[in-house]
């Protein structure tokens, strides 16, 4: 038998270069490509944020806000100080940086008028980094919500290190307080790349309340102009969107509220759909699997199939 090897053998002589002299006008076409009108090229612009530093921004973030969880450093009081001042210091280094490019990059592409980027950029760092005793408070709380809200659940460290909802509700609490200081591009970088790692979508801009529980999760999809209540269970597959959208020169011509509001203790069970800036579920509902909901619900309603195909609500504590 023939060993095919020797058919193919690795060592033939070939003109390499014969191919390598194509490639100048292939690279020609490429260049010519980027610069038509009708594509996207970031060329002659200010440099963009580094989408790689801001993911380490999340995981110095997250080590940060969860002390000896995620690090390689083994924790003690006597070395807790030193520990957390060099992630904060290397943090403040990273953000400051990555601000000062968003603000410029936003500065330049839409003829802004000059705000003195870099020290508008140390400025936001070190307001954000201010915020993260409130950020720790919160995401206990939401800890506390998967240990109360999951009856799997075993102790705080199994979700700390591997809910998928609670790490999607840190990098939403973390993009929404850049959000608020009007910081352009990291919010939603952050909250896609969580969307990529957990299949969780939360848009930075949505407000949502206190003890958040987030089950399973994939699937999720939470609109910018969302607000939550506290207290709300959310299950996999829901999305809390809005009603179909035209748009003009970019710009929306409906109304700024474009989704929906979920009042406080409510259950939103997998795969229901609730759509419209107008629409409110009540405080103390719970709306079913696989629901369809472009209108309000009254407090204390159980919402069905069933029930929205009678539109009739069911009474979720009579008296």
């Amino acid at each position: 038998m023939v060993d095919k090897r020797d058919k193919c053998p690795d060592d033939i002589p070939v003109n390499k270069s014969r191919h390598m002299n194509k490639l100048p006008e292939l690279i020609n076409n490429i260049v010519l490509s980027c610069t038509e009108e009708d594509t996207y090229a970031h060329i002659d612009l200010a440099m963009i944020p580094s989408r790689n530093k801001i993911i380490e921004s999340l995981e110095l973030l997250r080590d940060i806000i969860f002390p000896g969880y995620f690090g390689n450093q083994e924790l003690f009081s006597c070395n807790l100080q030193y520990h957390l001042g060099e992630e904060v210091t290397s943090l403040f280094q990273i953000m400051s940086k990555q601000i000062y490019r968003s603000i410029k990059h936003d500065c330049l592409r839409y003829d802004r008028e000059c705000v003195n980027c870099v020290e508008e950029g140390l400025k936001i760092a070190l307001t954000f980094i201010s915020k993260l005793p409130v950020l720790q408070k919160l995401l206990s709380d939401d800890v506390r919500a998967a240990l109360n809200g999951d009856p799997a659940a075993k102790s705080p460290d199994e979700i700390i290190f591997a809910y998928p909802g609670l790490y999607a509700i840190m990098v939403y609490r973390i993009a929404h307080q850049l959000y608020l200081l009007d910081v352009p591009l990291i919010p939603r970088i952050m909250t896609e790349y969580a969307h990529s790692v957990t299949g969780i979508d939360i848009h930075p801009g949505a407000t949502i309340g206190n003890y958040l529980f987030i089950d399973h999760g994939t699937g999720i999809v939470i609109g910018e102009t969302t607000v939550i209540g506290n207290r709300v269970k959310i299950y996999q597959g829901v999305t809390l969107g809005a009603l179909s959208i035209k748009k003009s020169n970019h710009k929306s011509e409906l109304p700024g509220k474009r989704h929906p509001t979920i009042e406080d203790d409510v259950i939103l069970y997998s795969n229901c759909t609730i759509l419209g800036g107008e629409t409110t579920i009540g405080t103390n509902s719970v709306i079913g699997g696989n629901v369809w909901v472009t209108e309000s619900v009254p407090p204390e309603s159980i919402v069905t199939t069933e029930s929205t195909s009678k539109r009739k609500y069911k009474t979720r504590n009579p008296k």
